[in-house]
């Protein structure tokens, strides 16, 4: 099923029936849900979490409860620069730094708390958790539909700071939980770990992709990300 009408579908559900929050509307983002605190709660009882130290983030509103987790929790947090459209490409939250976990896990004050950091100055990452509009109970994600999530994945692959054991997680509502038949593609990075209000979901099976598909990069995008440029 073409991946858009399943992001069309789970949006306008979320909206109908009162799932979504704040920020509205939930199209054209990853949305945020009734529940997503919940969902960060089971999220942290997991051995996948208990056993990170380092975990890079997504930035979006679903997942600031499970920011909030990591760094109350002393765990260093990684954001990636919107876009990757810096050179120094990713912020680190130090929480042996930060006065205020609560406030600093909030992307309106990234900038405040964290210390934009280069390719090189990254550590080890032990966990990525990412945002989705919809996924399904065989791991594959839908996105927005940018492919930056899976770019960001790509590019701490070329790095060699994530590996196919690093764990791969997204928090989502049970509504975003689709049964579509949706193809995990060569340069789509499958969830290990679903994690509900509800449940938590451990797919098996969907190989992570090794780097970077450099088939899929226009040069636009290229001359866009200093990051490709260097590895290229």
């Amino acid at each position: 099923m073409d991946k858009q009408r399943i992001r069309e579908r789970v949006w306008d559900a979320l909206e109908a029936e009162s799932i979504a929050r704040f920020p509205f509307p939930p199209h054209g983002r990853i949305p945020n849900f009734d529940g997503a605190r919940d969902a960060a709660e089971r999220l942290a009882v997991t051995p996948e979490w208990q056993e990170a130290t380092t975990i890079k983030a997504n930035p979006d509103s679903p997942q600031l409860p499970v920011r909030r987790q990591a760094l109350a929790a002393g765990k260093t947090v990684y954001i990636a620069v919107p876009r990757l459209r810096d050179e120094r490409c990713f912020v680190r939250l130090d929480p042996a730094t930060i006065d205020n976990t609560d406030r600093a896990a909030a992307i309106s004050h990234m900038d405040e708390y964290g210390e934009q950091t280069g390719p090189d100055e990254i550590d080890s990452v032990d966990l990525i958790v990412s945002g989705s509009v919809a996924v399904t109970e065989e791991g594959a994600r839908i996105g927005k539909g940018e492919g930056y999530s899976d770019l960001e994945y790509a590019v701490l692959r070329e790095l060699e700071l994530v590996d196919d054991e690093t764990p791969v997680v997204t928090t989502v509502h049970e509504r975003q939980v689709v049964d579509d038949a949706v193809e995990i593609e060569a340069h789509d990075v499958p969830m290990d770990c679903i994690v509900t209000p509800e449940r938590v979901i451990r797919p098996t099976g969907g190989q992570k992709p090794a780097g970077i598909d450099w088939a899929l990069l226009d040069e636009e995008r290229i001359a866009e990300i200093p990051v490709l440029k260097r590895f290229r």
